[in-house]
């Protein structure tokens, strides 16, 4: 019952368009003032203990990283060496496309960050070379999603975050099915352009392919810098966010020399505004979090599927419907900040390895960013095609539909998230 209220209150103040994260305030301390008798001491005591973890330091700095490759031009020179490797194949631009949102999501760790940098650039060239503007957008749209499960990840360290996972371990398992992701998504892309002939590109020589990978080496660099630090150990996430950071400034100001110095404050006040966001977010989900665990929200609902004999194969199949339908209506963080405490506890009971579980949230909220109507990518595409958000859906969903069997993939195959982390000796 206390659930209900909970959640129905939520609702309710969510449908009158108000904010996520106001939405969540106003739960929480209309449910402590009205139906609890918990001191406020131990709330702001909680509040205080919530927030102060190292992870959430990897946050900011992620989000500076990001920004100074986007407003740099690490995302053209990424497109022009995806685009010298697969060019000349069937549909050559857009699986450029899709190889050039899996680079950069390897070193940004924002979808909707991929999908400006990359598409911006890439989808009035696609349209120029021929493409439909509707098959360009489906590309990028989808492939952007990519940005989350390709480490480095913030909606893996807002899963750390809720639920005490190890960051480095879901890293590195999101490794295999961030490729394997990105592989399907270019199948699919191959496929549609060779069913209906859309153009391809000359294709480039290893001379070209060299020059290109050199004007793009430095950007590359950075995946080596933040995964091969975590993995040897030189430096924790939030120590490898920190040097992504540094080492995306000198990229861009000193290296490739698209942005000046007086473009700084320009990048540092919208990281700042990003992570100002997210932070109010966390904070408020972490009372959120807090009240569910007073009232043993997650304990009774681990009791009572174990009491109704629910499997792993049931609750799996649940969860997913939950997360896909919360999609409809919030963004990624918030449905992670909320959804995993309460969720997380039951997984446990059942067996269900912490980085897997993780892993499978993680690859909702990427098909969540790309259905309506609440599906950021499509937003954030609608304002670079300009195209209504009903032709984008009409345009995604083949790759949607692919995203979705993977989705099952990951779900009932915990060994494709799992096997590098164990290989690695992180589990």
């Amino acid at each position: 019952m206390t659930a209900l209220v909970i959640f129905g209150l939520l609702a309710v103040l969510m449908l009158t368009g108000m904010p996520i994260s106001i939405s969540l305030g106003l739960t929480v301390l209309t449910f402590l003032f009205t139906m609890t008798q918990v001191p406020l001491e131990s709330v702001a005591l909680k509040l205080f203990t919530g927030i102060e973890k190292f992870e959430i330091m990897a946050i900011p700095f992620f989000i500076l990283a990001g920004n100074f490759l986007t407003h740099g031009g690490v995302a053209k020179r990424m497109i022009n060496f995806a685009s010298s490797m697969v060019g000349h194949w069937y549909g050559g631009l857009g699986l450029a496309g899709v190889l050039a949102c899996a680079l950069f999501a390897a070193v940004s760790g924002s979808s909707p960050a991929t999908v400006v940098a990359i598409g911006s650039i890439l989808l009035p060239a696609m349209v120029k070379a021929g493409f439909p503007a509707r098959f360009g957008a489906g590309v990028i749209t989808t492939s952007g999603a990519l940005g989350i499960l390709i480490p480095p990840s913030i909606c893996m360290v807002m899963f750390s975050v809720a639920t005490n996972t190890s960051v480095g371990a879901l890293f590195m398992a999101g490794v295999i099915p961030g490729l394997a992701l990105a592989g399907v998504l270019g199948g699919v892309t191959w496929y549609r352009a060779r069913k209906y002939n859309y153009p391809r590109q000359p294709k480039a020589t290893w001379s070209e392919r060299w020059a290109a990978f050199r004007a793009s080496a430095w950007g590359l660099l950075l995946i080596f810098v933040v995964m091969g630090g975590i993995y040897s150990g030189i430096f924790t996430p939030t120590e490898a966010a920190a040097m992504s950071a540094v080492y995306a400034f000198i990229c861009a100001i000193f290296m490739y020399k698209d942005l000046s110095l007086k473009d700084v404050p320009r990048v540092l006040l919208n990281s700042a505004n990003m992570s100002a966001m997210l932070l109010y977010i966390i904070t408020n989900a972490v009372l959120f979090s807090f009240i569910m665990t007073n009232e043993s929200i997650p304990q009774s609902l681990a009791d009572w599927m174990l009491s109704q004999g629910f499997g792993v194969i049931t609750f799996l199949l649940a969860v997913n419907i939950i997360l896909l339908l919360a999609g409809n209506f919030m963004e990624p963080s918030s449905i992670v900040l909320i959804f995993a405490p309460l969720l997380f506890p039951v997984a446990v009971a059942l067996g269900i390895h912490p980085i897997h579980f993780g892993i499978l949230m993680v690859v909702n909220m990427e098909v969540g960013m790309c259905h309506p109507p609440v599906g950021l990518n499509l937003y954030v595409a609608s304002g670079i095609t300009k195209m209504g958000i009903t032709e984008l859906t009409v345009a995604v969903w083949p790759w949607l539909l692919a995203m979705l069997g993977f989705l099952g993939l990951v779900t009932y195959w915990p060994g494709l998230s799992l096997w590098l982390p164990q290989q690695l000796g992180m589990l």
